[in-house]
C-alpha cells in the first residue's frame, strides 16, 4: 500500500529543503594586499533574504541585523582587524591593515548575522587571502588627523577617494596608497558629546614613494610648532585644499621616513634561577579519592569558640560578685542611687531665702516698721523674686498732698 504525502506537508518540506540551501553559503574570498588597508563591508541587503519575510505583505523589511565575527576557531578577530556597526539599522565594516607576516596565511573569519526581531541567524565565511606587493612598505609615511569625521565614514570609498585625491593634489606622488585608519577613541580620545554634530575623529595613514612635499614640512617649521605648543592653529598654506571636506589638525600629523628609521631588535632574556624548570605535561589526581568525614572539625569550629565564652562569662561573674573590687563597685552604685532619692526629696521641701521685696520695711510717712508681705509657713518655691501691685496683700498707700494743702492716704 503506497501512503500519499499531503500537498501541503510537501511544500512546507520543500520550503524548509530551500531555506537550508539558502543558508549553507560557499565561502567568499577575498584578496587583499599586505601594507594596504582592506575594507570588506557587511551588507544588511544580503542577509535579508535569508532571514522570513516581514509579517505583512507589501511592508519593506527593515529588520535590526547585527554582526558577530570572529576568526575560525577562536573568539575573537586577528589582531590586524577590526569590526565596526554603527547601528543595527546600518551595514557593519571589516576593515585594517594586513602586514608581511600574514603572507600566504588564509584568514578565515565567520560572519553570523542576527535577526534581534526573529532572533534567527545566518552564517558564512570570509576567506581572506593576503597577497604580497613588491613596493611594500612605501618609504615615506603621512598620518592625518581629521577632527569631522567617524570612521566608518571615512572608510567609504568614495570618501577616502577624495581625501586621497587632495593628498594626491598636495603631495605629487606616483604611488599613493591609504595604509590604515584608526578611531580617535583608540587611541584615548574621548567620546565627543551629541551636540553640533560633533564627530570623533579619525587618523588616516597614507604612504607614498616620493619625500614630502613642502607644504606638508611646514608644520616642522618653528613658528608652526610655536603656535602648537600655545594651542594655536599652525598656517598651513595648502589646507584650503581640504578644508572644504576635511578639517585637520596640522599640529597632530605625523610625518616618517621608514628609511631613517633604526630597527630595534628585542630579543628574549635567558630565564634565571627564579624561573620554575619544565615538569612536563599536568597530571591531575586520580578518580579514587578517599571519602573524609568533617564532623570532627565542624565539633572543634563549635566547641571551641563556645568554651570560650563560657569561660570568660564566669571570670566575669565571678569578679563582680565574689572579689572585693567588685563588691565595692556594686555598693559604690547602690550608695549613688540612694544619694540620689535623698536629693530629689530633699529638693521638694527645700526652703530659699526670703526676697527683698518680702522683707520688714519702713512707712516712708508715718516710720512704722510693715510685717512681711507672707507667713513662716508660706510656700515659698513657686514665689516670684519681684512683686507686682496687683499680688500685693498688705499694698502700702502713700499718702498725697491735696490742691488745698491738706494730705490724703
Amino acid at each position: 500500500m503506497i501512503h500519499t504525502m499531503p500537498a501541503a506537508a510537501v511544500a512546507v518540506w520543500l520550503g524548509t529543503v530551500v531555506t537550508i540551501l539558502s543558508r549553507s553559503h560557499a565561502d567568499r574570498n577575498v584578496y587583499p594586499s599586505a601594507g594596504v588597508l582592506f575594507v570588506h563591508v557587511l551588507e544588511r541587503e544580503y542577509f535579508k533574504g535569508e532571514f522570513p519575510p516581514y509579517p505583512k505583505s507589501g511592508d519593506a523589511s527593515n529588520d535590526p541585523i547585527t554582526f558577530n565575527t570572529n576568526l575560525m576557531g577562536y573568539p575573537d578577530r586577528p589582531g590586524w582587524l577590526r569590526y565596526i556597526q554603527r547601528t543595527p539599522h546600518s551595514d557593519g565594516v571589516l576593515y585594517g591593515s594586513p602586514t608581511a607576516e600574514h603572507v600566504g596565511k588564509p584568514t578565515v573569519i565567520e560572519i553570523t548575522a542576527y535577526n534581534r526581531r526573529t532572533f534567527e541567524t545566518a552564517r558564512h565565511n570570509l576567506v581572506i587571502n593576503i597577497m604580497a606587493t613588491e613596493e611594500f612598505p612605501l618609504p615615506y609615511q603621512a598620518e592625518f588627523y581629521i577632527k569631522n569625521m567617524n570612521v566608518e565614514e571615512m572608510l567609504a570609498s568614495e570618501v577616502l577617494g577624495d581625501f586621497l585625491g587632495a593628498v594626491k593634489n598636495v603631495w605629487q606622488p606616483e604611488r599613493l596608497n591609504a595604509i590604515n585608519i584608526t578611531s580617535a577613541l583608540d587611541r584615548g580620545g574621548r567620546v565627543p558629546l551629541p551636540i553640533n554634530n560633533l564627530k570623533e575623529g579619525v587618523y588616516v595613514m597614507v604612504g607614498a614613494d616620493v619625500p614630502f612635499s613642502s607644504c606638508l614640512r611646514e608644520v616642522e617649521s618653528p613658528h608652526n610648532q610655536l603656535r602648537c605648543s600655545q594651542e594655536m592653529e599652525p598656517v598651513i598654506s595648502c589646507d584650503k585644499k581640504f578644508r572644504a571636506q576635511f578639517h585637520i589638525d596640522w599640529c597632530k600629523i605625523s610625518l616618517v621616513d621608514i628609511n631613517k628609521v633604526v630597527p630595534v631588535y628585542i630579543t628574549r632574556p635567558d630565564p634565571g634561577t627564579g624561573i620554575l624548570p619544565e615538569f612536563g605535561e599536568y597530571n591531575p589526581p586520580s578518580e579514587s579519592l578517599k571519602s573524609r568525614n568533617y564532623f570532627s572539625d565542624f565539633l572543634i569550629t563549635l566547641a571551641v569558640p563556645s568554651a570560650v565564652a563560657l569561660v570568660l562569662f564566669f571570670i566575669l561573674g565571678y569578679t563582680m560578685c565574689c572579689r572585693r573590687e567588685g563588691v565595692i563597685q556594686l555598693v559604690h552604685h547602690s550608695s549613688i542611687q540612694k544619694s540620689t532619692k535623698e536629693l530629689r526629696s530633699m529638693s521638694k521641701n527645700r526652703e530659699i531665702s526670703w526676697p527683698l521685696s518680702t522683707l520688714p520695711v519702713f512707712n516712708p510717712v508715718s516710720g512704722e516698721v510693715v510685717p512681711p508681705l507672707h507667713p513662716d509657713n508660706y510656700e515659698t518655691t513657686s514665689m516670684p523674686l519681684m512683686q507686682t501691685q496687683t499680688n500685693l496683700q498688705n499694698q502700702i498707700t502713700i499718702p498725697q498732698q491735696r490742691p488745698s494743702g491738706k494730705w490724703y492716704s
